[in-house]
């Protein structure tokens, strides 16, 4: 069994409506969630001219194996209707997988940890509520300390 930390994020339409409607997908697909973070609106990264997002860490329990949970995930953003069109673009649903537990994957699929988790405070406060002290496998820093050390200047925000 593996301990993996999602991060939901939304930007199109009734936004809670898609957090909501993927957690039971993950549910009935991959595991059971067995926590959650409250969530969190910010203004769009990467490509700034657009809607702002909702984002929600999500802690799942699975016995998929890692390549298998991301393809997985990648099919429930299809069901769900996401096209990916533009890099950074709008999008229903975005589904990463941030840390499974200790694990470092580097798969043509997988990276894990999330590569860029360390530098984008909307994965950061999220994970920082649920679990400020887990320990990033690479960086040996807890979130907590990564928070803190984030540059990301963008307003992060409950909802």
């Amino acid at each position: 069994m593996y301990n993996v930390y999602l991060l939901l994020g939304t930007n199109l339409g009734d936004k809670m409506a898609y957090i909501n409607q993927a957690q039971q997908l993950i549910q009935a697909q991959c595991g059971n969630i067995i926590q959650q973070s409250s969530i969190y609106e910010t203004a769009a990264w990467g490509i700034t001219d657009q809607p702002s997002f909702y984002n929600q860490v999500c802690v799942l329990v699975t016995d998929l194996q890692p390549d298998l949970l991301m393809q997985t995930l990648l099919n429930i953003e299809i069901q769900m209707g996401r096209k990916r069109l533009v890099k950074f673009g709008a999008r229903i649903i975005d589904i990463d997988i941030l840390f499974i537990d200790n694990l470092q994957v580097n798969t043509a699929l997988l990276q894990v940890p999330h590569p860029l988790v360390q530098e984008r405070k909307f994965a950061l406060l999220p994970l920082q509520e649920i679990a400020p002290n887990l320990v990033h496998p690479i960086f040996q820093k807890s979130i907590e300390t990564l928070v803190l050390e984030c540059k990301d200047l963008l307003d992060v925000l409950k909802v």
